[in-house]
């Protein structure tokens, strides 16, 4: 007798399952495992950094500028690497302040009286700032999540994201979903176009009002991001409100940065009923 071979069901069938017909099915699944993952590890909210991911450690970067001085100063494009590597040097201070900024968030969140995790340092899961925080939050012996995107260049997942709370994403809305899902808070490190991207679409999404939640959004460093964008004529041009300055906070150093989180989420969230559940109810219209 013949072995009967049956042809496999469809959600097994690999070239389906990568079809364009099969879209759905794949963006559906970039919600509902992140929430099966989030649900079982009790994760209830998260506070998230945004920043540039090509910025270093002090360490790597003063190891990058002392490379320099075994180099011939006539070799082509030498002071143009020389000027970078001195910038990135400068810029390194970012890099720590992210670490110890998100180290004692985290420290703060572990000594709240609660059954769930709450106020979870969440990334994009790559390098630089992502790299920082998730580090930040392993000094201090916390969870940590991880939301990376399959991109070709710069973006992998670091060490010091929690294993069970790495992400892989191919669709950036899905990602940008859960990072506006469960945050409660946001940081917005220097970066450049990713950066950009990622703060502004939170805030047009505060001021339309499609986020209703007390959403504290803190952008770091004033004269960083006055310099890159000129928010003053955004206001003299009459494309924005002056009141729309006031969706957000401007902070300069880690002590202000902490100070003006845990004081907005004790005021607005430390109440709220708690639920190791991740139910579908957004706080997005």
């Amino acid at each position: 007798m013949a072995k009967i071979i049956k042809p496999p069901k469809a959600y097994q069938n690999p070239e389906f399952i990568s079809s364009s017909d099969a879209r759905v099915i794949r963006i559906l699944a970039e919600y509902l495992e992140p929430q099966s993952r989030f649900k079982k590890h009790k994760i209830l909210d998260t506070i998230v950094f945004f920043g540039s991911a090509r910025l270093k450690s002090r360490k790597d970067a003063l190891a990058e500028l002392n490379k320099f001085k075994s180099m011939n100063p006539k070799a082509p494009g030498f002071a143009k690497e020389l000027r970078h590597a001195q910038k990135m040097l400068e810029m390194s201070k970012y890099y720590e302040d992210a670490v110890e900024l998100s180290r004692r968030l985290t420290e703060w969140s572990m000594n709240l009286e609660t059954s769930a995790n709450r106020f979870i340092i969440c990334t994009g899961g790559g390098p630089g700032i992502m790299e920082a925080a998730n580090k930040g939050a392993k000094k201090a012996g916390g969870y940590s999540i991880g939301l990376n995107i399959s991109i070709p260049f710069e973006q992998f997942v670091n060490n010091y994201v929690t294993k069970e709370l790495s992400f892989e994403f191919h669709y950036f809305f899905m990602r940008k979903f859960w990072f506006a899902y469960l945050s409660k808070a946001l940081v917005v490190f220097p970066g450049g176009f990713g950066t950009m991207d990622e703060f502004f679409e939170i805030l047009t999404l505060i001021q339309t009002e499609k986020i209703r939640k007390k959403l504290a959004l803190v952008v770091y460093d004033e004269k960083y991001w006055k310099s890159v964008i000129n928010f003053d004529m955004l206001i003299e041009h009459g494309v924005i409100s002056e009141t729309d300055l006031d969706l957000f906070y401007f902070c300069n150093d880690v002590d202000t940065t902490f100070k003006t989180i845990t004081s907005h989420l004790e005021k607005y969230f430390m109440k709220e009923k708690e639920t190791t559940l991740i139910e579908p109810k957004l706080n997005i219209k």
